[in-house]
């Protein structure tokens, strides 16, 4: 991939139009934005004619397989994939991608960027990214309309859920008014909003609750209780039989605290390293994203998160230590 300047929704539509057969991928272990968008612009494409692959490192977790058209979520295999233009979708980094998805495509010479990270590295050959947009699902919606493309209702339902589940159900500090009107069209246009928040936020295995139980026992309040952490290690998520899925969003619970200015989720993987997944309230007293590119990585300055070599104590002791200099 080669770097470009910005590229408008109009030049990004056009590229599309060209193409016959379309590669698209999102960052690893996806989110309801990450899958949402994948499968939305996949849907709308597909109605037009093309050949589309979605493809993802993690596939489409299980948290999300009530979205429409979800089967059809690819993991990279050993064939490479032979596609005229591949998308890239709500990743930052180009390496967020995945090696696996990276090699399967590595004949894939065009390249376009679509995201609403103020932390994206701007690579791919057409690039478009927004960081006023509250979820790339904002982004994959106007890109459709604004071409004149069908909105089929599995584009629909997967907009919904990309922009809901990365807004907090539209209530994040993010959230703007152009979200409630895609909303407002999304459900003139036929979406179910009880059903389709119901499948995002009321469902989930018992084994979150244990994991729920277990995290809880081991939350740390430090800074003056402005800062919220608990971690993961190992030996709980195998003992637990945890899916990567299970954690998501349990952070928020902890930020609902008052006192609590920054909540932070420490997960120890299998690599050597540690996932740290990380929320602000107020951007003004602490930016996460600012915060987590001291240790490599990034997002938005109130939400953020990072991958850190290194064992899990020596890890926490390290961003605490970054976090309460950034509080006081």
């Amino acid at each position: 991939m080669s770097e470009d300047a910005e590229s408008s929704l109009a030049q990004i539509a056009a590229a599309i139009d060209r193409a016959e057969t379309i590669v698209l991928l999102a960052h690893a272990r996806p989110d309801g934005d990450a899958i949402g968008s994948q499968l939305a612009l996949g849907a709308s494409l597909r109605e037009r004619g093309k050949t589309v692959i979605i493809m993802n490192e993690d596939g489409c977790p299980s948290n999300l397989d009530f979205l429409p058209e979800s089967e059809i979520v690819v993991r990279p295999g050993d064939e490479r994939v032979e596609a005229d233009l591949g998308i890239a979708l709500d990743t930052a980094t180009r390496v967020r991608l995945g090696a696996n998805c990276l090699a399967a495509t590595e004949a894939v010479s065009r390249w376009i960027n679509i995201d609403h990270h103020v932390s994206n590295e701007r690579y791919g050959d057409l690039v478009y990214v927004d960081p006023d947009a509250p979820a790339t699902g904002q982004l994959v919606y106007e890109l459709i309309t604004g071409a004149g493309w069908p909105l089929t209702p599995a584009a629909r339902d997967n907009i919904f859920v990309a922009i809901s589940t990365d807004t907090g159900g539209f209530r994040y500090p993010a959230t703007n008014a152009r979200s409630y009107e895609i909303g407002a069209e999304l459900l003139r246009a036929g979406a179910d909003c009880g059903a389709l928040s119901s499948a995002a936020y009321e469902r989930y295995p018992y084994r979150r609750l244990e994991l729920l139980r277990e995290l809880l026992g081991k939350l740390r309040m430090t800074a003056g209780g402005r800062c919220a952490s608990w971690a993961l290690d190992l030996e709980t998520k195998e003992r637990l039989g945890l899916a990567s899925e299970d954690s998501e969003g349990i952070t928020d619970l902890v930020r609902a605290v008052d006192t609590v200015v920054v909540a932070v989720f420490f997960e120890e993987l299998h690599d050597g390293l540690v996932r740290v997944s990380m929320r602000s309230k107020d951007r003004e007293v602490a930016d996460v994203c600012e915060i987590c590119s001291h240790f490599g990585g990034g997002g938005h300055p109130l939400a953020a998160g990072a991958r850190i070599e290194g064992d899990l104590e020596p890890v926490i002791d390290a961003v605490h230590e970054k976090i309460h200099q950034t509080l006081s």
